[in-house]
């Protein structure tokens, strides 16, 4: 389904966020806590269009209470502690009366707050507040995000991109490689290994040509980049006279083949990239790798042939690529 990318790259993102605040919050590390509350303020508008600003960028601690849309008429106190004491200290805060007509809402960035959606709460100055509806946490906003339209969830999972992007470690990443080309370059993928061509086409054009799904797609755009690295490592190797490009190439080609008539493009993609796995697993030269660091470098590995267009079809209607 298209819209399984968007969502667990959205699940990881929010979750790995609550757990490091509070894992550093336990430290009296509190920078995330700082950044969550801008974090959380463009995040909720995206979410559910409402208008909130930082108090605080107006009036410095503000008690009780950290973001507003006036327009919305909506109050909102961001923490990392989640308890009845700490919704109804924030209630007893004396300016808090000046919003009498606002609904007041708790987003917590660390701890799941399930339990407190079903309690009653010391409510002085009768503020507008629903504890099943009106407290959040990285569960609930999940909850929601699952049942958006796909349009919403890909616009919060470019936003996530953007604020929680965390870059992998490009010489990591070029060691991985290098051992995984030469892992599979000792694999006897087939008894008569083609030389061929190995020319770069647009991403772009080619992704739509073979109308690949959004899973493809995102697969696609994150790891062209390494395009250029994947040449230099084929080229160390290929100077020694191996030839490791043409033998992974044309293995991958030749999973690609088994698979193109018996599923979906999007589908076929993704069953590559999983047959390049087991075949490396399985490999008496295997030399183990973090699973999530081997998913990272075969996709990559994926992503360069289908760049070459040694898989799927050639918009130029060149039939190297077809099946």
């Amino acid at each position: 389904m298209n819209r399984s990318p968007y969502f667990n790259y959205i699940e990881e993102k929010l979750s790995t966020l609550a757990t490091r605040i509070e894992l550093r919050g336990g430290l009296n590390i509190l920078d995330l806590n700082i950044h969550a509350e801008s974090f959380y303020t463009h995040f909720f508008n995206l979410l559910f269009g409402w208008k909130l600003i930082n108090l605080n960028a107006k009036q410095h601690n503000v008690a009780g209470a950290d973001l507003i849309d006036s327009e919305n008429k909506i109050i909102v106190q961001v923490s990392a502690t989640a308890t009845k004491q700490k919704i109804e200290s924030a209630f007893n805060k004396k300016n808090i009366s000046n919003y009498p007509d606002y609904s007041f809402k708790f987003i917590f960035i660390a701890k799941n707050a399930g339990d407190l959606r079903t309690k009653t709460f010391a409510n002085p100055y009768n503020l507008t507040f629903d504890p099943a509806a009106d407290i959040f946490d990285v569960s609930a906003l999940l909850q929601s995000i699952l049942v958006m339209e796909i349009e919403q969830q890909k616009l919060i999972y470019d936003f996530l991109k953007k604020e929680l992007k965390s870059e992998a470690d490009p010489e990591k990443v070029e060691t991985n490689l290098a051992t995984i080309i030469k892992i599979l370059s000792k694999e006897k993928w087939s008894p008569d290994v083609l030389s061929f061509e190995t020319l770069a086409f647009d991403p772009e054009e080619k992704i739509s040509y073979n109308q690949l799904g959004t899973a493809a797609r995102l697969l696609i755009e994150d790891h062209k980049i390494y395009y250029y690295r994947i040449e230099k490592i084929y080229s160390d190797y290929d100077k020694q006279g191996a030839n490791k490009s043409i033998s992974i190439l044309n293995g991958i080609r030749k999973e690609y083949i088994n698979l193109v008539d018996t599923v979906s493009a999007n589908q076929c993609f993704l069953a590559v990239i999983e047959k390049v796995k087991e075949r490396i697993h399985t490999s008496a030269n295997y030399t183990p790798i973090a699973d999530e660091e081997l998913d990272l470098c075969v996709q990559i590995l994926v992503v360069d042939a289908f760049i070459r267009c040694k898989i799927f079809k050639n918009p130029s209607g060149d039939s190297n690529a077809n099946s």
